[in-house]
């Protein structure tokens, strides 16, 4: 009996390595994005992914049939949202990174919704469902986060010089 746990457990690993070698760059490349940090200096990033990573071990048993990679980025989207929520004021829009990525400029919300929209290709309604909103309020942050980065505010030009000193 002993002998068979110990061989489940190897198996277990043996499952889990290979979904991490599959799927580690790419929850990565996610976590990044939601983050808005430079692509080699992305510690939030990481300390996402070890926890999503961690998490879908933790419950590796239990997955029958559930795809890990969306059991991963399910959990990287809400503690994501979740840190976002408590770290910054209680509002995922007041918290904004430094200019580290043109996504910078977005709200945390609308990193959210328009990472798992665009670059990870969930369809609306389970990003509502995820994110408990509307199906209507994910399509127009979506809509609003992608104006944003299609059209960023044009700088304002200091004032003249001329028109200081008079």
């Amino acid at each position: 009996m002993r002998q068979r746990q110990v061989s489940d457990g190897r198996h277990r690993i043996r499952e889990f390595e290979a979904f991490t070698a599959g799927a580690a760059g790419r929850l990565l490349h996610t976590a990044t994005l939601l983050t808005a940090e430079a692509q080699h200096g992305n510690p939030r990033a990481r300390r996402l992914l070890t926890l999503a990573l961690a998490d879908t071990y933790a419950c590796w048993d239990r997955l029958r049939g559930e795809d890990p990679y969306d059991r991963a980025r399910q959990y990287l989207a809400t503690r994501f949202a979740r840190e976002a929520w408590h770290h910054y004021g209680g509002a995922l829009d007041r918290f904004r990174p430094g200019p580290a990525t043109a996504l910078a400029r977005l709200t945390p919300q609308e990193r959210l919704i328009l990472v798992l929209r665009l670059f990870e290709g969930v369809a609306e309604e389970q990003t509502a469902a995820l994110l408990g909103l509307p199906r209507e309020r994910v399509h127009t942050v979506c809509d609003r986060a992608t104006a944003t980065l299609l059209h960023p505010p044009h700088p304002t030009a200091p004032a003249a010089p001329e028109a200081a000193s008079r």
